[in-house]
């Protein structure tokens, strides 16, 4: 009987694909925090998670257009029109970075499954 890994990882490998382009997009707000009129951006991760499973995509077709990005709504104004907030960021910076480290690590623990599974373990 075989194993097909790509059916066994996708969810996951697609959880992290998509968190790592979250991490780069927050870590940009972060970048410009003091850049004056600039907009924070952000995605919704379960809609687009949603849809990356939905499309059964084998591979990391998550590229990121206009359309999906979305502008963060600040909480305070600011003078100059930046929308960054360092505290909410920051925030975000740290959910999606625990949401990255649980998806690795019940991906870690699927493979050790499937290698005890296949040693006969």
């Amino acid at each position: 009987m075989a194993i097909d890994f790509g059916q066994v990882i996708s969810g996951h490998a697609q959880a992290l694909g998509l968190r790592g382009q979250r991490a780069e997009i927050i870590a940009a707000n972060l970048a410009n925090v003091n850049t004056p009129g600039y907009q924070a951006r952000d995605i919704d991760f379960s809609a687009r998670y949603e849809s990356a499973l939905a499309s059964r995509d084998e591979g990391l077709a998550l590229e990121l257009d206009g359309d999906t990005l979305m502008y963060r709504v600040p909480h305070h104004a600011s003078g100059d029109a930046n929308t960054v907030e360092l505290g909410v960021e920051q925030a975000a910076f740290a959910q999606n970075a625990t949401g990255f480290q649980t998806s690795l690590t019940f991906l870690q623990m699927k493979l050790k499954g499937l290698a005890q599974a296949i040693q006969g373990q």
